[in-house]
């Protein structure tokens, strides 16, 4: 599979994971801090904006983090019925996984595991799709900060990367803590998990 067909298939997993939810499980906290799993929703439906009204809106909203907030907000006040139809139909003519393919890989990969950890669903994820994720994180995360001088390596998959004090474990966990998400800190182990964990809690 190419990076393309990963995204289709990351968004149909997630399309079928979000059409079972509760009205409930919609208002859960994500590992997003301060969005639930609506919020998360929300914030991926920006890839089905056309381009030039996105690109309004991030004059209105000259920053990324701004940017986010403003279509966060907005989904709210959307059916959740009509937001997953939006999801589902959107991939094929939108501009932004065509124009950034890994990003948007990376983006939805991160997102849906933000979204199944806090509701205890989780999935096996295809290996040579965690790969391209580990390989390629969301810059605007900035990971660099989380990871600089450490060696990460997957333990249930082919995969490591940096030099420095290792820290050890599955894929999923490694693609989440690479982005700074604290839930899976005592999954990972290692010489460098301590550096890590600060670095994350700081931030």
């Amino acid at each position: 599979m190419n990076t393309r067909e990963h995204i289709i298939a990351e968004r149909a997993d997630l399309v079928d994971l979000l059409r079972s939810l509760t009205p409930e499980q919609w208002e859960t906290p994500s590992l997003c801090e301060g969005w639930s799993v609506l919020d998360v929703a929300g914030h991926l439906s920006i890839d089905g904006v056309p381009f030039h009204r996105y690109f309004l809106a991030g004059l209105r909203n000259p920053s990324v983090d701004r940017l986010n907030r403003h279509y966060v907000e907005a989904a709210r006040n959307i059916p959740v019925d009509r937001l997953v139809d939006g999801l589902t139909t959107s991939l094929s003519g939108s501009w932004f996984p065509r124009w950034f393919p890994r990003l948007t890989l990376a983006d939805h990969l991160v997102h849906q595991q933000d979204i199944r950890r806090p509701l205890g669903i989780p999935r096996a994820i295809d290996a040579d799709r965690l790969r391209l994720v580990l390989d390629n994180p969301d810059p605007f995360a900035r990971p660099s900060r989380y990871i600089r001088g450490l060696r990460l390596v997957a333990s249930d998959i082919a995969w490591e990367r940096g030099d420095g004090p290792m820290v050890r474990g599955t894929g999923e966990a490694l693609a989440l803590a690479m982005v700074g998400r604290r839930a899976v800190l005592d999954e990972l182990e290692g010489p460098g998990l301590e550096l890590l964990r600060s670095r994350i809690e700081r931030a």
